[in-house]
C-alpha cells in the first residue's frame, strides 16, 4: 500500500530548470537575479510595496521585531495555540510573549482578549493565520490604531488566504511568509519580509545583509549590527517557478480540503472555517472533533501509522511547552488540541488517497461512539 505523506511540495520540470540556471549561471553579476525576480513577483501577488526574501520566515519575524526595537522588559501578544517559531523571535530579543486564547472557530488570536492583555509594555501583537486561517484583522487593526500598537501578521501558514480582498499579510505593519517544503509554495527552506512601511522596509534591508545599508559605498563596512537572514539564488529560483504556478499551486489545495469536507460532512467534526467575504488558503486540512464525542488522538494517529498514512498532530498550546508557563485559564486552546489532527494535505492527493483518509477517520470515530 502506497504512503500517503501528510505533506510535500510540487515540484516540475520548470523549477528543476530555473535551478539548474541559477546553479550553473547564478554567480557574480547575477547572484542576486532569481532573488530580485522572486520578491518582485511576490511582492506583485501581495499588493505591498516591498519584499525581501530571507532564508526562513522565522528569520523574517526576527528582523521585522528588531527594526521595532523590540528589547528586554517588552511585551508581544499572541495566541497560545501557535508553533513556536512565532514565539521564539521575541525571546530572541529579550522580550516576553504574552499568550492568549484563541477563539473556537477560526482556531486564531481572540481579540477582545489580546486588547485585555495589553500593557504600557506592550510593543507589538502577532495575528497568526493558523492553518490558513484568518484573524480578525479589522478589529485587530482598530485595536493596534486606538493603542498605539503594530499589528504584524505571520502568515506562514496563509498562502492564498485574502481577508475582505486583502491578502494574508499585507494589512498589518509587516508581514512575514515561510516557503518550507512543507507550504504551499516552496524554495525549499526560505521566507519573506513584506511591508508597505518604507523606512520598517529600509531598516530591515540593512539588518538583513549584516548591517550593511543599501548603497554604501564602502567596502565590507557595516552601519549597524544585522544578520545573515538571505536567501540563496538558487532557492530563489525555485520560488520564481513557483510563482508562475501559485494560482495553479492554490487552486490544488482548495480541491483537496473541499474533497475531505465533502467525505467528512457527515461526521461530528469542525474543520477550517472560511467566512463570509474571506478565501481560506486551506494550507492543512484539520479537524476538530465536537467536545461530546468520545475521541482520543493518539488511536487516530495510530490507525493512520497502520494504514500507512501520515497524521500530524494539532499544535500544542505554547503555554504547555517546559519553557513557558501554564495557563490553563486558556480554555479553547487547552480543549482544542487533543480532540484535533491535521489531514494530508500536498497538491497531487487523488480522490483514492483522500478516500483512504476519510475511511480511517470514519473508523475511528465510529468505534469510539457509544
Amino acid at each position: 500500500m502506497s504512503r500517503i505523506y501528510y505533506t510535500k511540495p510540487s515540484i516540475t520540470e520548470l523549477e528543476i530548470r530555473y535551478a539548474q540556471d541559477a546553479a550553473a549561471n547564478g554567480w557574480g553579476e547575477r547572484c542576486y537575479t532569481y532573488i530580485s525576480r522572486f520578491e518582485d513577483a511576490f511582492r506583485h501577488h501581495l499588493g505591498v510595496k516591498h519584499a525581501i526574501a530571507t532564508s526562513s520566515c522565522t528569520g523574517a519575524l526576527h528582523m521585522g521585531l528588531a527594526a521595532l526595537g523590540l528589547g528586554a522588559g517588552d511585551e508581544v501578544i499572541l495566541a497560545d495555540i501557535n508553533w513556536i517559531a512565532s514565539a521564539a523571535p521575541v525571546i530572541h530579543m529579550g522580550a516576553k510573549p504574552v499568550l492568549v486564547d484563541i477563539l473556537p472557530d477560526s482556531w486564531c488570536i481572540d481579540p477582545d482578549l489580546a486588547e485585555a492583555a495589553i500593557t504600557p509594555r506592550t510593543r507589538a501583537i502577532i495575528a497568526v493565520h493558523l492553518y490558513g486561517n484568518l484573524c480578525e484583522m479589522d478589529r485587530l487593526l482598530d485595536i493596534g490604531q486606538k493603542h498605539g500598537i503594530p499589528i504584524i501578521e505571520d502568515a506562514a501558514e496563509a498562502i492564498g488566504s485574502v481577508y475582505h480582498g486583502k491578502r494574508a499579510g499585507s494589512m498589518g505593519k509587516f508581514g512575514v511568509f515561510s516557503f518550507h517544503g512543507t507550504k504551499t509554495i516552496t524554495t525549499g527552506e526560505g521566507g519573506i519580509f513584506v511591508t508597505d512601511d518604507d523606512d520598517l522596509y529600509e531598516t530591515v534591508l540593512t539588518l538583513s545583509n549584516h548591517g550593511r545599508v543599501h548603497g554604501q559605498i564602502k567596502q565590507f563596512w557595516p552601519d549597524m549590527v544585522g544578520f545573515k537572514y538571505k536567501m540563496s539564488n538558487i532557492q530563489a529560483a525555485i520560488g520564481c517557478a513557483q510563482m508562475e504556478r501559485i494560482d495553479e499551486l492554490a487552486a490544488a489545495k482548495r480541491r483537496v480540503f473541499l474533497c475531505y469536507q465533502k467525505r467528512l460532512k457527515d461526521l461530528p467534526v469542525r474543520m477550517n472555517p472560511e467566512k463570509t467575504g474571506t478565501v481560506n488558503g486551506y494550507w492543512m486540512p484539520s479537524i476538530v472533533v465536537d467536545a461530546d464525542v468520545p475521541f482520543d488522538r493518539e488511536k487516530l494517529l495510530a490507525a493512520f501509522q497502520k494504514e500507512n498514512i501520515d497524521g500530524r498532530v494539532f499544535f500544542w498550546p505554547l503555554s504547555l511547552l517546559p519553557m513557558f508557563a501554564l495557563q490553563p485559564e486558556n480554555h479553547v486552546s487547552y480543549g482544542i488540541y487533543p480532540r484535533a489532527c491535521n489531514l494530508p494535505s500536498y497538491h497531487d492527493l487523488d480522490d483514492t488517497q483522500i478516500q483512504r483518509v476519510c475511511d480511517v477517520v470514519r473508523t475511528v470515530l465510529n468505534n469510539e461512539a457509544p
